[in-house]
């Protein structure tokens, strides 16, 4: 009896818990610009679209910038990552692609780097010598193997073209907000009234009646009259003799 007493506020508190974070968590979304943006991991992804006979059609790095309307190309920092690029890309486009990598080379660090200015901590060269790597370059990405392939900046164009940006937090919406919280403290309260029943139906069922005799009425003291005092003083001494 008394174990279920200590497990059941245990209960309670994982219940609101889970209640409040449900109300407090929110996950990201992609830019809401009239595009198709694909989510995955922490970033958006938008696979530019050509037209099916268009697989020969192809742009420069610069031309391919242009398509992301101020979004970043492609950048690819694991394998997972790499691999669901491959994955994607069968399904958007028909034959065989190859995409821009937001890669340059960094002069002062003399090394290739994201266009985010972060090191590529992850990388899938198919063929790579620091002899072939100079200002003019680039990378490139192939949609079908994954590998990656150092390419001319000036000098090359490619016929796929990848947008990446991170997803932004979710707003909380406001209409909404008013009524989870309703409902969290309907929920507190429902628990704790059930709660108190099942406590008193215990205690009830542990003491029986011991419990309501401490409760019995007794009636207020009721000063008696004059003719009620002599009445009872005559029966506490007896008959007059």
């Amino acid at each position: 009896m008394g174990s279920r007493r200590r497990c059941r506020p245990s209960f309670l508190c994982k219940l609101v818990a889970f209640a409040l974070c449900c109300s407090c968590c929110f996950g990201g979304e992609c830019p809401a610009d009239g595009r198709m943006w694909v989510p995955f991991g922490n970033s958006c992804y938008h696979f530019v679209h050509g037209e099916e006979e268009d697989v020969f059609k192809s742009y420069s790095i610069e031309r391919a910038k242009d398509l992301c309307h101020g979004y970043g190309l492609l950048t690819v920092n694991s394998k997972e990552e790499n691999m669901f690029v491959i994955k994607y890309s069968s399904e958007v486009w028909k034959g065989n692609r190859n995409v821009w990598l937001g890669i340059y080379y960094d002069s002062e660090s003399e090394e290739l780097v994201w266009q985010t200015e972060e090191h590529l901590d992850f990388t899938n060269w198919g063929k790579y010598s620091d002899d072939l790597v100079s200002m003019d370059t680039c990378g490139a990405l192939n949609a079908s193997s994954g590998m990656w392939d150092l390419v001319s900046c000036e000098e090359t164009s490619e016929n796929g073209v990848v947008c990446e940006t991170l997803q932004e937090p979710e707003k909380p919406k406001k209409s909404n907000s008013w009524l989870l919280s309703a409902l969290v403290i309907l929920s507190v309260v429902v628990i704790l009234g059930i709660s108190a029943v099942i406590w008193f139906m215990q205690q009830r069922h542990s003491f029986g009646p011991v419990l309501f005799t401490a409760f019995e009425y007794h009636p207020p003291f009721r000063a008696l009259s004059p003719d009620e005092a002599c009445l009872m003083e005559v029966e506490e001494t007896g008959p007059l003799p």
